[in-house]
């Protein structure tokens, strides 16, 4: 490396996180509630406001994915990259006086330039997406863009009318603030999941985040899964911030893989745990990595309604794999031990704990009442930043609080790119009413039956949502499938639930599972088989979605469309235990002994049985898998470890 490249690197570093840090202070200052004399900017329209937010966000990735080193290819690389940040700032700037016009005057008449520009904007969007995020979503938002101006030649119901270039292109994906690309899903974005974007890289970078590892591992360590359980509990209270499976694997699987294998698991199950750990964190209240405030906004509820309904299947998850981790150490003999090479817990690690729990207790209390999300999000945020210098390594080095304000910049910066696309996808969808054809078609398939309906739309959501970060997959995989599923009589939130779930499930779902290829990633082991076991420890992500779906009684509210009693609750508690423990025995092969073919068959289909709303379906299938148990332990004995 010359000596040019290594001083260019460090001076890039140094530009980003000034722009990042900027760009974070736009977003707090637009969080800043009604407080009279505090500064605000959330007065600026959105005409001003999204094309600018966007236009950072462009040079946020154009800094990000150029080297400007001296060789040939990198200098020409940079040239293209810096050409194409150049045109689509041109484009936001074109929206901006377009519809500036169009509400001042009213009347406004597009040409075929401005076609052009809608089509060299969303494919800059759609090439710096591919550059940062991967080929998954650029692909999907590709095709998206092919099928609006080519899909008026498709056979079925996948054809559409046919759009006009000059009229429909701009009006439909670019020069509105609707559903294009400036349009709802960047105002939620900049408006709801910003402020807490931000607070998620500072609560990573104080110090919290490492001692809230520390102490899970000690509440666990005389526990047979030991460093497991607390890699458990650790990515559950870490995760509802982070807003990323992967960053979650990152954060706290460098320290909990190494002790899970040092247990005596195998690396496949190391990893395997993490992954699905980190990965649950995205459905584990009060935040659920802005999610649960995203889908409030979007469909309309309190804030309070999504956490109260997501309690309950967020907490059987990870039931689940608590569960998962003591058939698999009874299945190695692996036996609790205090030789784990754990830091002792020093009174530091109990203040550092507040700068945690403090923060996410003032958003709930904040949003209950009644400050908006962004409010909530800057006041916690306000107050993490004072909470911070209790950590003396803060005190030491302030900086390190600006740094992690600025990477929470860069980080939104970058999901723009994403959420770009999925603004593009979602004009699209609106344009050729694709959706209802979606629609028609699963409501034909549960005309049939309900739960092939339900089939159809879980896989397709693992597909669509494969390769993305949870936020943008959820919100492109609702917007597909959201009104296939309230057509089949589910609510607005069971729907979107339904469809979130497996959304973040996709994250360790073969072939494209992204948080077991991180987690594999750090002990240098094999992807595939790390995606394999992620699959198996949380196979019961998977039909949780199905429980509530049928019996909405799971979700506790009103709005999920169940009549709610407490007998009806009670046995669905029962039913729910017995899920968890047929299907993480059968996934496992293993209960006090190694369970036989014959034996994983009957549990799983005793698990999947318990499903069923008809009690006298469900009801003996309770009984069926009590009896399994019963005699899994007395008539079928086996060796301990066999």
């Amino acid at each position: 490396m010359d000596a040019a490249t290594q001083g260019a690197r460090p001076l890039k570093s140094r530009i980003l996180l000034l722009i990042g840090f900027g760009f974070a202070l736009l977003g707090y200052l637009n969080a800043v509630p009604d407080f009279g004399p505090l500064p605000s900017i959330g007065v600026i329209s959105a005409v001003d406001l999204h094309p600018g937010v966007l236009a950072i966000g462009i040079i946020i990735s154009f800094l990000s994915i150029s080297s400007f080193s001296r060789t040939p290819k990198a200098l020409i690389l940079s040239a293209f990259n810096f050409v194409l940040a150049a045109a689509a700032i041109y484009a936001l700037w074109s929206f901006n006086v377009a519809v500036t016009r169009i509400e001042n005057v009213g009347l406004f008449f597009f040409r075929d330039i401005h076609a052009w520009v809608t089509v060299m904007g969303c494919s800059v969007i759609l090439y710096y997406c591919w550059r940062l995020w991967g080929l998954p979503l650029a692909l999907i938002g590709t095709l998206a863009l092919l099928y609006f101006f080519f899909g008026q030649h498709l056979p079925g119901v996948l054809g559409h009318p046919g759009m006009d270039f000059t009229q429909d292109t701009p009006t439909e994906l670019w020069y509105n603030t609707g559903d294009g690309v400036m349009g709802n899903i960047l105002a939620i974005l900049i408006n709801t999941v910003f402020p807490f974007i931000i607070m998620g890289a500072v609560l990573e970078g104080t110090g919290g985040g490492s001692s809230m590892i520390k102490l899970s591992f000690h509440a666990m360590r005389r526990f047979r899964g030991g460093p497991a359980h607390a890699a458990i509990m650790a990515s559950s209270l870490f995760g509802t911030i982070s807003g990323s499976a992967v960053s979650n694997v990152v954060g706290t699987g460098v320290i909990t893989i190494p002790m899970i294998r040092r247990r005596g698991f195998r690396p496949t199950f190391a990893g395997g745990v993490e992954a699905t750990a980190s990965t649950g964190g995205q459905i584990m209240p009060p935040i659920m990595g802005a999610a649960a405030l995203v889908m409030a906004d979007f469909i309309a509820v309190d804030y309070l309604v999504v956490i109260t309904a997501a309690v309950v299947p967020a907490i059987a998850y990870y039931a689940s794999l608590f569960t998962t981790v003591v058939f698999e150490a009874r299945s190695l003999g692996v036996e609790a031990t205090d030789d784990d090479a754990i830091e002792p817990i020093l009174i530091q690690d109990w203040i550092n704990l507040i700068l945690v729990v403090l923060p996410v207790a003032i958003v709930v209390f904040a949003l209950l009442s009644g400050f908006s999300p962004a409010g909530s999000a800057m006041i916690a945020l306000s107050c993490l930043l004072v909470l911070s210098f209790l950590n003396p390594e803060m005190r030491k080095r302030p900086l390190t609080i600006a740094e992690s304000f600025a990477r929470g910049g860069l980080t939104f910066g970058k999901l723009l790119m994403a959420i770009g696309v999925v603004s593009i996808i979602v004009a699209v969808l609106g344009a050729t009413g694709l959706p209802l054809e979606f629609a028609k078609i699963i409501s034909g398939s549960a005309n049939e039956s309900m739960l092939v309906a339900l089939i159809f739309a879980a896989l397709a959501a693992l597909v669509l949502g494969m390769g993305m970060p949870t936020l943008p997959a959820y919100l492109t995989i609702v917007i597909i499938l959201g009104p296939s599923l309230t057509r089949l009589g589910m609510t607005d939130l069971t729907a979107h639930l339904f469809v979130f779930y497996f959304g973040v499930a996709s994250a360790i779902t073969p072939p494209v599972a992204i948080a077991a290829f991180a987690a594999a990633s750090i002990w240098r082991g094999g992807a595939m088989g790390t995606a394999v076991e992620a699959t198996r420890i949380g196979i019961v992500i998977f039909a949780i979605p199905f429980l509530f779906a049928f019996n909405p009684v799971m979700l506790l509210v009103a709005e999920a469309g169940a009549e709610w009693s407490l007998i009806s609750f009670i046995f669905l508690l029962l039913r729910l235990a017995a899920l968890i423990y047929m299907l993480a025995s059968a996934a496992s092969r293993f209960d006090s002994h190694r369970l036989s073919i014959l034996e994983v068959v009957l549990r799983v289909g005793v698990g999947l049985a318990v499903i069923h709303p008809d009690p006298l379906i469900s009801g003996p299938a309770l009984l069926g898998a009590v009896v399994l148990a019963t005699l899994h332990r007395t008539v079928l004995k086996g060796p301990a470890n066999s």
